[in-house]
C-alpha cells in the first residue's frame, strides 16, 4: 500500500478509522486481498499469501496484549489450572466408588468425546480472538453474551470458597513443623487428678477430632453460625495475599509462579508414591484400587459421575482456560496444546490415585491389626471369664503373636458354635477388604485419612510438610486460572489498571469469604461446591458449544482452525462438536437436574456427643440461599439475550469490528459485502471475495469430497464475526 494513502496516513494516529470505500477505492495501487491487512482481528503482516496466520512481527505493538514468555510457561499455567484438588481427593474416591479399574473405562471414553473437543474449542476461541470470556462470547454472538458473565459468576463463587480450603491446609502445614503431629493422639482432659481422654475425641478419632474441634471449631448446624473462628481468618487472610501476589502482574507474575506451583505437586507425588510402595500393604491398596468390577460399567450413574469428573477436571466453563490461551500468538497450535493437557491431566488423576490408595493399603492394614488386638483382647477376657471355652480356640493360635489368618479362622469357629448368641460378643470380623471399601473423598480424605495415615511414617512432620505443601500448591494454580478468568474480561472492558483491579477483587473476596470462616463455615463450603458450580457450568458450556458449532458455524469455525493452525483439525472434532458433545452435554444437564430433584437437599453436620457425623436437611433459608446460587449464576444469560433481542442492549455491532489502535479497517467494510463491491475491489467474482474472516481456503466437509460453503457470507445476519460487534464492547 502506499506511503501516501489515507490508511497508511492514519496508521500512526490515534483518531478513529473513518475511511469509507470510496477512499479504498481510491488507492494508488491494487490491492490484493491475500497480501493485504483487512482480515479480522489481524495485525499488519499477519497473513502471508497460501500460508494461513502467521505471528505477528511485535504483538504487544499490535493491540497492547500482553503474551506469555514463552510456551512452557502457557502449558505449566493450563495444567496448573486443571490438576488440582480434585484430581487428588475426587478422583480416586470415584475409581473407588465406580468399580475400581473399570472406571477408568468410562472416563476415558468421555474424556475423548467431550473432554478434549471442548478443551480444544475453549482454546481456538480465546485464541482466534484474543479476548476474555465475556469478550469472546459478545464476539461470536452478541444475545448469548451472557455466558461470559455466568462464567464470571461462577469463577467468583468457586474462588470464594476455594481459597478457604488453601486456607485449611495453610493452617495444616505450619501445625505439621512439631513432633509428635498434634493430630496423632487424643488430647488428655484433667479432672482433680484424673486424666481422661476428651470423650469427643474417644468416640471419633484423633485426626478427625483434631480437624472439626481443634481447626474448625464447628458448630451442630448450619443455623448455629458461631462466630469466626480467628484461626481460620488469618489463614484465609494468608491465602488471599498469596493469591494477590501471584496474579497482581497478570501472566507476568503468575506465569512465573506456575514453574514452581504446577511442578513441585509432581515431585511430591512421585515420593509419596515411592515411599508408598515401601510401606506394609501399599500393594493391596492399589491392587483393590485397580480390581475392576465390571458389572458396574452398566450403571448410568457411573457414566454420569465420569462425564462430570471430566468436565470438571479440565476447567471448562470457568473462562481461565479462554483467558490464558487469549495471550498465545495467533498461530500457536492449540489443538496440541489441547491433547497434552488433557494428557497430562488424566495421568496426573491415576498418578494421584496410586499414591492415596498405596498410602491408604497402609492405613488399612493398621486399622485392621488394630482391630485383631482389639478383639483378641475380647476373646482372652471371654475364656478367663468362661463365657467361651477354650476348646473353641484351634490348638496352634498363639495370642503373642496372632495374625489376621489366626484370628479370621479363630472367628470363624466362634461364629458358627455361637451362632444364636454371637451377636452379643460384640466381635467383629477384621477383614482388610471391609476396611479398604470405607470410601473418602474430599476434606474427609485430604484432612482426616490420610493425615491419620501419615502419623504412621517414620518421620511424619516431614511428610505431613511436603503433602500439605503440595495442596497449597495445587489449589493455587487452579486459583490463579480462576482470578484471571475474572480479570482478563473485565481487563478487557474497561481501562483499569491491574495491580488495582487484582488487589481489589481479592481484598473484596476475602471479606465475602469471612462467610465460610465461621464456626459453621464448613456446611457453606459444601454448600457452594454442590449448587454454586456444578448445574450453571454444564449449562454455560452447553451454551459455549451450541454458540460455535450451530449458531457460528462448525463448518465456519473448521476453516478458521485451518487458517490459524496451518492444518485442518481431523474431521472426528466435526462430529463431536456438532452432534455428540450437545447430545452428551443435554443429557448430563438433565440428570444433574433429575438428581437434584429426587436427592434430599442438606449437609452433613457434626454431632459432638456422638462424636460422628449425621446428614441433617437444610433449612428453608438456606436451601433458599442454594438455589439463589444456581439462579444468579445463570441469570446473566436471559438478562442479555432479551436485552440484546429487543435492543435495549447495544450488541456493539455499530462500532468496530476490532480495536486496532494503528489503523485497521472501519465498520464499512461490512457494506462491501451486501454491496458487492469486492468485485470491483479485487477483479474478483463475488464468491472469491474475502470475507471478515482471515485468508480461508473452503473446508470441505467431513467426507473430504463434498465442498462445503457458507451462504450467510455476505448476508446482514448479525451470527458471525463480520456483523458483531468489538471484542472489547463492554455488555
Amino acid at each position: 500500500m502506499p506511503k501516501n494513502s489515507k490508511v497508511t496516513q492514519k496508521e500512526h494516529s490515534n483518531e478513529p478509522v473513518t475511511e469509507s470505500v470510496a477512499d479504498l477505492l481510491a488507492l494508488e495501487q491494487p490491492m490484493d486481498y491475500k497480501s493485504s491487512q483487512m482480515s479480522m482481528g489481524l495485525s499488519p503482516g499477519a497473513i502471508a499469501p497460501g500460508k494461513g496466520l502467521l505471528p505477528s512481527p511485535d504483538p504487544d505493538v499490535d493491540d497492547g496484549r500482553p503474551a506469555w514468555n514463552n510456551k512452557l510457561e502457557y502449558i505449566l499455567a493450563q495444567v496448573g489450572f486443571s490438576v488440582g484438588l480434585g484430581n487428588v481427593w475426587r478422583f480416586p474416591y470415584l475409581c473407588q466408588k465406580n468399580g475400581g479399574g473399570a472406571y477408568l473405562v468410562p472416563y476415558t471414553i468421555l474424556l475423548i468425546l467431550i473432554g478434549i473437543p471442548l478443551f480444544f474449542l475453549e482454546l481456538a476461541v480465546g485464541q482466534r480472538i484474543r479476548r476474555g470470556s465475556i469478550g469472546v462470547w459478545n464476539y461470536v454472538y452478541p444475545q448469548l453474551g451472557g455466558i461470559g458473565v455466568s462464567s464470571l459468576m461462577v469463577c467468583g463463587f468457586v474462588g470464594l470458597y476455594y481459597n478457604v480450603i488453601i486456607g485449611w491446609s495453610i493452617f495444616y502445614f505450619f501445625q505439621s513443623f512439631q513432633y509428635p503431629l498434634p493430630w496423632a493422639e487424643c488430647p488428655i482432659r484433667r479432672n482433680g487428678s484424673q486424666a481422661i481422654v476428651e470423650p469427643e475425641c474417644e468416640k471419633s478419632s484423633a485426626t478427625t477430632y483434631f480437624w472439626y474441634r481443634q481447626t474448625l471449631n464447628i458448630t451442630s448446624s448450619i443455623d448455629d453460625t458461631g462466630g469466626l473462628n480467628w484461626r481460620m481468618t488469618l489463614s484465609l487472610l494468608a491465602a488471599w495475599i498469596i493469591v494477590c501476589l501471584a496474579v497482581i502482574k497478570g501472566i507476568q507474575s503468575s506465569g512465573k509462579v506456575m514453574y514452581f506451583s504446577s511442578l513441585f505437586p509432581y515431585v511430591v507425588l512421585f515420593c509419596f508414591l515411592v515411599r508408598g510402595l515401601m510401606l506394609k500393604g501399599a500393594v493391596d491398596g492399589i491392587a483393590h484400587m485397580f480390581t475392576p468390577k465390571l458389572e458396574k460399567m452398566l450403571e448410568p450413574q457411573v457414566w454420569r459421575e465420569a462425564a462430570t469428573q471430566v468436565f470438571f477436571a479440565l476447567g471448562l466453563g470457568f473462562g481461565g482456560v479462554i483467558a490464558f490461551s487469549s495471550y498465545n500468538k495467533r498461530d500457536n497450535n492449540c489443538h496440541f496444546d489441547a491433547a497434552l493437557v488433557s494428557v497430562i491431566n488424566f495421568v496426573t488423576s491415576i498418578l494421584a490415585t496410586l499414591v492415596v490408595f498405596a498410602v491408604l493399603g497402609f492405613k488399612a492394614n493398621i486399622m485392621n491389626e488394630k482391630c485383631v488386638v482389639e478383639n483378641a483382647e475380647k476373646i482372652l477376657g471371654y475364656l478367663n471369664t468362661g463365657v467361651l471355652s477354650r476348646d473353641l480356640i484351634p490348638p496352634h493360635i498363639n495370642f503373642s503373636h496372632l495374625s489376621t489368618q489366626d484370628y479370621a479362622e479363630m472367628y470363624g469357629v466362634i461364629k458358627t458354635v455361637k451362632e444364636g448368641s454371637f451377636e452379643d460378643l460384640g466381635l467383629d470380623s477384621c477383614i482388610l477388604e471391609d476396611e479398604l471399601n470405607k470410601a473418602v473423598q474430599g476434606t474427609g480424605l485430604a484432612f482426616i485419612a490420610f493425615t491419620e495415615a501419615m502419623t504412621h511414617f517414620p518421620g511424619s512432620p516431614f511428610w505431613s510438610v511436603m503433602f500439605f505443601f503440595m495442596l497449597i500448591n495445587l489449589g493455587l494454580g487452579s486459583m490463579i486460572g480462576t482470578m484471571t478468568g475474572i480479570t482478563t474480561p473485565i481487563l478487557d472492558a474497561f481501562k483499569i489498571r491491574k495491580e488495582l483491579l487484582c488487589v481489589g477483587c481479592c481484598i473484596i473476596a476475602f471479606f465475602l469469604g469471612l462467610l465460610f470462616v465461621q464456626r459453621s463455615g464448613n456446611y457453606f463450603v459444601a454448600m457452594f461446591d454442590d449448587y454454586s458450580a456444578g448445574l450453571p457450568l454444564t449449562i454455560v458450556v452447553f451454551l459455549e458449544n451450541i454458540s460455535v458449532a450451530w449458531i457460528y458455524g462448525t463448518k465456519r469455525f473448521m476453516q478458521d482452525l485451518e487458517d490459524m493452525l496451518g492444518f485442518t483439525p481431523h474431521r472426528f472434532y466435526f462430529y463431536m462438536w456438532k452432534y455428540v458433545s450437545p447430545a452428551i452435554l443435554v443429557v448430563l444437564i438433565v440428570a444433574t437436574v433429575i438428581e437434584m430433584a429426587v436427592s434430599p437437599a442438606g449437609y452433613n453436620a457434626w454431632v459432638e456427643a456422638e462424636g460422628a457425623e449425621r446428614f441433617m436437611s437444610y433449612p428453608p433459608w438456606a436451601l433458599g440461599m442454594a438455589y439463589a446460587l444456581i439462579v444468579s449464576a445463570l441469570l446473566p444469560l436471559p438478562i442479555v439475550f432479551f436485552a440484546r433481542h429487543f435492543n435495549l442492549w447495544s450488541d456493539g455491532s455499530n462500532k468496530l469490528s476490532v480495536s486496532y489502535r494503528k489503523g485497521m479497517m472501519n465498520k464499512d467494510i461490512s457494506n462491501l459485502e451486501e454491496e458487492n463491491e469486492q468485485r470491483f475491489i479485487l477483479g474478483k467474482i463475488p464468491s472469491e471475495a474475502p470475507s471478515p474472516m482471515p485468508a480461508q481456503r473452503q473446508y470441505l466437509g467431513p467426507g473430504g469430497t463434498t465442498e462445503m460453503t457458507n451462504t450467510n457470507y455476505g448476508t446482514s445476519t448479525k451470527t458471525g464475526y463480520q456483523n458483531i460487534g468489538s471484542p472489547e464492547s463492554e455488555l
